[in-house]
This record gives C-alpha cells, structure tokens and sequence, in this order.
C-alpha cells in the first residue's frame, strides 16, 4: 500500500551524517521535514541542499526539524556536502540519511520492495522516483507528499507555506484558500456551524453560505 496522506509515518533507525537515529525519537515533539534523493552528486539535488542549508533557519521558527536522505552512504554524504558548500554557499546544517541499503527508500514506498544489490552500481535514473518531500506532524502522522520528477527543482518556499498553513490549520477551525500566506484571511472549517463561527469568530465575509471569510486568528 502507498503511504498516504494521515498514515503514521513508518518508523526507522538509520545512520545518518549526525550520528545514528531512531526517527519517531528524532522528530520527538516537532513538526518533520524528510526530503529525498535518487543519488549524491548530482546537480538539481545539490541547489536543493545548499538553499534548504541557507532557509533553515525559517524551519527552526516554526519547530520542524529537517531532514535529508539520499541512496548512498553517509562518507559520500559528506563529501558531496563539501562541492555543495563550494558552489551553493551553505553546506548542509542538518542530519542527512545514509541509504545505501534501501532500506528507507522502500520503506516509505519510493523504490519497489524487491530493490536490492550495490547502491554504487545504480544511477540516479534507477533511483528517480526517490525525490519526494514528506511532512510529518508531532503526532509522527504523514501530513504532506511531494513528488518530483528528476530535471525539476523543488520549492522549499513553498513547503514553508504549507507548514505555515497546516500548523494554523491543526489550531483553529478554519482553512487557507487559495495562494493563502500567512497574515491573509482564512476561511471558516466546514464542519463549524454558522452560530459556533459567529461565537468563535464574529462576523465575517460570506459570498455563498458554504464560504465565510474571516481573519487569519
């Protein structure tokens, strides 16, 4: 079965660049950001790491912990941070996942289950299905999956304003519409009568019944 958005995020002990960790242990009570990668060395992966290094700190405000992992061994993990730090100007400040085994990568449904032998021998091509970004709650369940292909670069951007979202969504009652950023206006949770929204919120904006429009709280 794929891991799906609500599932608890499988739990592992792995090598990692930072030492040795148990992940549900790790994440302990923050939010978790897992990104993935088909191989070291190669060049999308490398702009991906060096800017992750550069926003970090944008994580750490809002108590998510980052973490890498890539189909290899942690030695190359370090060198490659090396190159990453020459060219991207930031060398990796968090604990990246040695998975040289695979054993992560199947796990978390990226590679088939059947996938064994040297991680050396394969390519990034064999492995591309390995670029994906999960977020995990404090409650160690999946609350975002994203898939990218190989020749795109991913926007951390973005998945900062998702956390945003989701950690104002798993407060309030409400949701974010469309393009929202945080300090924009919200809009009331379905499952929230109108009297409780009025208690709860006052009066607000409602174009149709089923939209009613408030500050963000």
């Amino acid at each position: 079965m794929a891991l799906q958005i609500g599932d608890t995020a499988p739990d592992f002990e792995a090598e990692t660049t930072e030492g040795t960790i148990r992940f549900h242990d790790w994440i302990g009570d923050s939010w978790a950001v897992l990104f993935s990668h088909p191989k070291d060395f190669t060049p999308v992966c490398t702009t991906e790491l060096g800017y992750m290094a550069k926003i970090k700190p944008e994580f750490d405000k809002r108590n998510v912990k980052v973490i890498g992992l890539s189909v290899d061994a942690t030695g190359d993990h370090e060198a490659w941070s090396q190159d990453i730090e020459e060219t991207q100007g930031a060398a990796p400040n968090y604990p990246i996942i040695g998975d040289a085994d695979f054993e992560v990568s199947k796990l978390y449904g990226m590679l088939p289950a059947g996938t064994s032998g040297d991680a050396k021998s394969r390519t990034p091509a064999d492995n591309q299905t390995v670029r994906n970004v999960f977020v995990v709650g404090p409650d160690k369940k999946v609350k975002l999956i994203l898939v990218y292909p190989m020749t795109t670069g991913r926007n951390f951007d973005e998945v900062l304003r998702v956390i945003d979202s989701l950690q104002l969504t798993a407060t309030h009652k409400v949701a974010t519409p469309v393009n929202w950023k945080r300090g924009d206006d919200v809009i009331i949770a379905g499952s929230v009568s109108n009297d409780e929204a009025k208690e709860i919120f006052g009066d607000g904006e409602s174009p149709q019944p089923y939209i009613r429009i408030v500050p963000q709280p």
